[in-house]
């Protein structure tokens, strides 16, 4: 919990930037966790194509990781922008 900011007109104003805030922090986790999982499927698919000698699978699997690296990334960004 944060302590109230000075500045702000009333409890209301402050309870409302509060909330958005707290919004964004679980919008921001909830894109970590899809990215995670995304990354994992890939890996799943890029083993089971390897296993049954499917390149396009094992290919899928490999840019479905790749893509969730970037993702990763993008989100490391933002955790430093805000701080």
């Amino acid at each position: 919990m944060r302590l109230p900011v000075a500045g702000y007109r009333n409890a209301w104003q402050q309870a409302y930037l509060l909330s958005t805030d707290e919004r964004i922090r679980t919008m921001g986790t909830d894109d970590k966790i899809d990215n995670k999982a995304e990354e994992f499927q890939g890996k799943a698919k890029e083993t089971v194509g390897k296993a049954t000698d499917d390149e396009e699978l094992e290919a899928e699997g490999q840019t479905d990781q790749a893509k969730s690296n970037v993702k990763q990334a993008g989100e490391k960004i933002k955790d430093v922008f805000k701080g």
